[in-house]
């Protein structure tokens, strides 16, 4: 069990971040706000990152907002005699995989370092929700050339429908390390630890010192023993969270983060040197927690179109190309869009890909309006303003704008899923029963058609088909279940989107 001192360690961290304020770039904004908004965007914000207190595993603080949760998983690490409690459940079950939760980290980080700025009373809780899972980053990190990655057996946690409260099945661990590498998910925990460092770099630079350093060698060791975690844990990660992209994208994609966090030149010269090698021109236009090439691109195109780097002035056209896969009626066009207007990739879990694409659609029109640029696809010029309307678009869908009328957030608005597929949120709260509810007695629950009893507030759900179609069913967990790195790139989108309609 953790210490009751780390924990006032990590509170300690945010305090801190209260009393100075946090000094990130001023995005471009416009000076008059549109006087109409068909969204509460400020209310969408804070429900998108109060979600995060609700997938909170270890000793909850005294604060903590979702109230219906209670402290769980606090043995976890005992196992192979590390203390790895903390982090986030990454889903609808009570596993934690590091894969995700350090994507989810570096999102989180990326939404702050962009919009924070503009966030006012919700910074402070953007930032406990990146502290909370770089508290557990750096446990699962301490170990030089080891990286714990996971925590629980998924086949035998999903045999069983319990709330974390009251987990019985094993807390197995499994780590990476030399003998079994696994460079997609530790190149990943650097670019979490890299990016959050910048979050807290004026807040609290001590705190920042230690999660580059940190970084820094997780890289390192990533770089050096290379293999795919699929490979080395398959039977532990697989069919959950496979790469199927291999981990040349989570290289550069950490290479970027490093490079900016730290700005030393050997990143710069290592982004130079294997960026090609690493997939920099890739086609593959869909990001998220298996495959970070298109973010990478946005992320290193703000080093020339910004800070005016010439020498990675191909990834100005590297982005390009992604935006252009997006447009409807260019000539590079690719996208497929419901119907009803929804970015579509795939069934399973489709709205990840729509908040992490609205994101880097919003950012990187901040980018050319700082440049004073513009991509231009075939004959067709588009502008940063018609990438935000596309990105607010895909924004009032889930919120509710769609043939449905129904949010696709927990809580947001008249209409919402009532049976998302989320075994705390879908059986009694301990505050309700506080008996424990066996293994096996909550597939009754997860098999019946009443709604959820404890309302996970802000939770964006995986959504509908390709047609619109949502059946709000708990067993379908495609589109019912959500998910942390769903919300994570919303976080910065809904800002943007609050503060452009004066709501912020």
């Amino acid at each position: 069990m953790a210490s009751s001192s780390t924990f006032a360690i990590a509170t300690f961290f945010f305090l801190l971040c209260l009393t100075t304020p946090l000094f990130l770039a001023n995005p471009q904004h416009h000076a008059h706000h549109p006087r109409f908004a068909s969204h509460n965007y400020r209310d969408a914000l804070a429900k998108s990152i109060i979600y995060f207190e609700g997938q909170r595993s270890g000793k909850l603080p005294s604060n903590q907002r979702i109230t219906w949760r209670k402290d769980s998983g606090l043995s976890d690490g005992k196992a192979m005699g590390v203390d790895l409690v903390g982090g986030y459940y990454d889903a609808g079950d009570n596993v934690k995989f590091g894969f995700p939760m350090a994507f989810t980290t570096t999102m989180l980080s990326w939404s702050v370092l962009e919009f924070g700025g503009l966030m006012k009373g919700e910074l402070q809780n953007a930032k406990e929700a990146i502290g909370w899972a770089t508290e557990y980053l750096l446990k699962a990190t301490a170990h030089p050339d080891t990286i714990y990655v996971q925590v629980g057996d998924a086949g035998k946690d999903h045999s069983c429908w319990e709330r974390p409260e009251d987990m019985d099945t094993p807390r197995s661990v499994f780590k990476i390390d030399k003998n079994t590498p696994g460079t997609e998910v530790a190149a990943e925990t650097a670019a979490a630890l890299a990016a959050a460092s910048l979050v807290y770099r004026k807040c609290n630079p001590s705190y920042s010192k230690l999660l580059v350093k940190r970084a820094i060698r997780v890289f390192e060791f990533a770089d050096k023993y290379r293999g795919s975690y699929s490979n080395g844990l398959r039977k532990v990660v697989c069919p959950y969270y496979c790469s199927v992209s291999g981990y040349e994208d989570e290289l550069l994609w950490g290479a970027a983060w490093l490079h900016r966090a730290t700005k030393n030149p050997s990143y710069l010269n290592y982004i130079q040197r294997n960026g090609q090698i690493l997939g920099a021109a890739e086609t593959d236009n869909t990001f998220g927690w298996d495959n970070k090439h298109v973010g990478a691109r946005i992320l290193l195109s703000k080093a020339f179109l910004v800070q005016k780097l010439q020498s990675l002035h191909d990834y100005k056209s590297h982005a390009d190309n992604y935006i252009c896969s997006l447009i409807p009626g260019t000539p590079f066009s690719q996208a497929q869009y419901t119907p009803g207007g929804l970015l579509f990739k795939m069934d399973d879990s489709n709205m990840q890909y729509v908040t992490s694409t609205s994101f880097l659609l919003v950012t990187y029109a901040k980018y050319l309006t700082s440049a004073r640029m513009v991509v231009k696809c075939g004959g067709v010029v588009v502008t940063p303003k018609r990438l935000r309307n596309i990105a607010k678009k895909q924004v009032d869908y889930l919120l509710g704008d769609n043939p449905l009328k129904m949010s696709f957030m927990v809580g947001y608005g008249a209409r919402y899923p009532q049976r998302i597929h989320h075994r705390g949120s879908s059986l009694p709260s301990v505050l309700n029963h506080p008996s424990k509810i066996e293994c096996r007695s909550g597939f009754s629950v997860m098999s019946s058609q009443a709604p959820n009893p404890n309302v996970l507030v802000g939770a964006v759900v995986g959504g509908p088909d390709e047609h619109d179609r949502f059946p709000d069913e708990r067993s379908d967990y495609e589109q019912s279940e959500p998910a942390t790195y769903i919300n994570a790139p919303l976080v910065g989108t809904l800002t943007y989107l609050a503060h452009s309609f004066g709501q912020l």
